[in-house]
């Protein structure tokens, strides 16, 4: 039985990983990779590819950036012509990228078995492009894995057939259980030992729950002048606390060269200021933090499993869970006011206590990987 498991960006490695893992595991099933290369950086993605322990994909469509129609169509192209060779008997796909979409919309059309894994979630935002993903994603799938009880009742409200759909747990969460005693043996400040405004904070130095851990990247919050500057405001008022420990994205970087802003990020006091991460190394930093703020959807799950109090910058979260469970506080703005006053809730203690969600014990992957052997074999 050939498996081809889809990547198109970092965030789906994690995914993938314990998938690939679990399948290799199965004498009767051969597991490959295709990587489409939708966000491509060779030094990150080798970095996640050696600590995660995925083999070198065994296929690379090397489609890059560019607009949503323009990866879209690039993935569907080079994907068909992989399909009509290799003739594989399953497609995987995870999460909620451009390649995603574009992959499922391929096979599915060229009658191959298609499996979405993280199925089911829904913001109820279509601005957002990885809305209409999910959705196109999971209304043409054969099989759908899904993570938390809202995936089950909003794919019930789509009308989706209950023998397709599968409460199996969180993949991500699989790969964190597997790698947080490997990332626990790492020394945090080494991790922090380089940062690039190193010739402003000299020597600082971070202990155990005693710093505060940033990523932004989200267009919406990054793309303006005034968001930019509402996350300084929010960073100058956070470190009057704690040290920031922010590993920003290169659209983040781009953004404050742009508005003339990166002078003034250097500047705050008792901020570290770090290139992106690997896994090893940003599991390590997220599972040491007193708390962390983000836009990130997949930090807001990692750290409910953690029990890491999140402050996202969401007007929605397509992980309700998080919320409702978890440790995710959500922010609908970016108001310098209202984050300041919540993140003295969480340091003071007066926050609520967050419990790990069901199912989120870093078995999602075999029940899967079970699971699709028993459905195939029925053909």
């Amino acid at each position: 039985m050939r498996i081809l498991n889809i990547v198109g960006a970092r965030p789906n490695f994690m995914k993938i990983a314990p998938l690939h893992r679990a399948f290799s595991n199965i004498p009767t099933v051969y597991s490959q990779i295709l990587h489409t290369g939708q966000h491509y950086d060779q030094k990150m993605s080798d970095i996640f590819f050696n600590q995660l322990g995925l083999p070198k994909p065994h296929f690379h469509l090397g489609v890059g950036g560019g607009s949503h129609a323009y990866q879209k169509a690039h993935v569907m192209l080079k994907f068909e012509e992989v399909l009509k060779k290799e003739k594989p008997d399953l497609i995987l796909v995870v999460g909620d990228v451009n390649a995603t979409a574009a992959c499922s919309i391929v096979a599915v059309k060229m009658g191959i078995p298609t499996a979405h894994v993280e199925a089911g979630l829904r913001s109820k935002d279509r601005t957002m492009p990885e809305e209409i993903n999910r959705i196109i994603t999971d209304s043409i799938c054969d099989y759908l894995f899904v993570t938390e009880q809202s995936g089950m009742v909003n794919l019930a409200k789509e009308g989706v057939k209950d023998e397709k759909v599968f409460f199996v747990g969180h993949v991500m969460i699989d790969s964190l259980v597997n790698f947080r005693e490997k990332a626990s043996k790492l020394d945090l400040n080494e991790v922090a030992m380089n940062p690039l405004n190193q010739e402003k904070i000299g020597s600082l130095s971070i202990k155990e729950k005693g710093y505060i851990l940033s990523t932004m990247h989200r267009p919406a919050n990054v793309d303006n002048k005034t968001g930019l500057r509402n996350i300084l405001q929010i960073f100058r008022d956070a470190t009057r606390h704690l040290p920031v420990v922010f590993a920003i994205h290169p659209r983040t970087s781009n953004n404050l060269k742009k508005f003339g802003l990166y002078e003034d990020l250097t500047s705050i006091p008792r901020l570290i200021l770090l290139e992106p991460q690997g896994y090893l190394q940003f599991l390590k930093l997220m599972d040491n933090a007193r708390l962390i703020i983000t836009d990130s959807g997949g930090i807001q799950e990692e750290t409910t499993f953690l029990q890491v109090p999140c402050i996202t910058f969401r007007d929605t979260t397509e992980r309700p869970v998080t919320v409702e469970l978890g440790t995710n506080f959500l922010m609908k703005d970016l108001d310098p006011v209202s984050v300041k006053n919540q993140l003295e809730k969480i340091l003071q203690g007066e926050a609520k206590q967050g419990v790990i969600p069901p199912l989120w014990d870093g078995r999602a992957s075999e029940r899967i990987a079970n699971i699709l052997v028993e459905q195939l074999a029925r053909y």
